[in-house]
């Protein structure tokens, strides 16, 4: 089972910083993503990354603001968040595309097969 393993969640003030990682089991063979989940809202990508090359994608709400990354070699992928607003809150998820997206495919949770079980991130006002 390669299911995602996320750490680096916790409480900020707005406009602070956090560092989410993901490890991936096995290490990483497909295109990955981190989706976030507020409460009373559904799970919405955040962002993605190709499993080689310099692709990602990015939510408009976060563009600018967050950055993707991975390490191969380590089978992490990260998700550094700067300038952290309220609306960032929610459960983080790391997911393992089914292989890579086209398009705009990458916002689609149908597409991917391993989900991690979360980590919470809360930012105050």
């Amino acid at each position: 089972q390669r299911q995602p393993v996320e750490s680096g969640g916790g409480s900020v003030q707005s406009g602070g910083s956090l560092r989410l990682s993901c490890q991936v089991p096995g290490g990483i063979r497909n295109c990955m993503a981190w989706f976030r989940q507020a409460p009373g809202k559904e799970r919405e990508a955040v962002a993605a990354i190709y499993v080689a090359g310099g692709s990602s994608a990015y939510a408009d709400s976060v563009k600018g603001r967050f950055t993707i990354s991975r390490d191969n070699h380590k089978g992490m992928v990260y998700l550094q968040m700067t300038r952290l607003e309220p609306e960032d809150a929610g459960v983080y998820y790391c997911a393992e595309h089914r292989g890579c997206w086209d398009g705009d495919g990458w916002r689609r949770t149908s597409d991917y097969k391993n989900w991690g079980e979360g980590t919470q991130v809360t930012v105050s006002s």
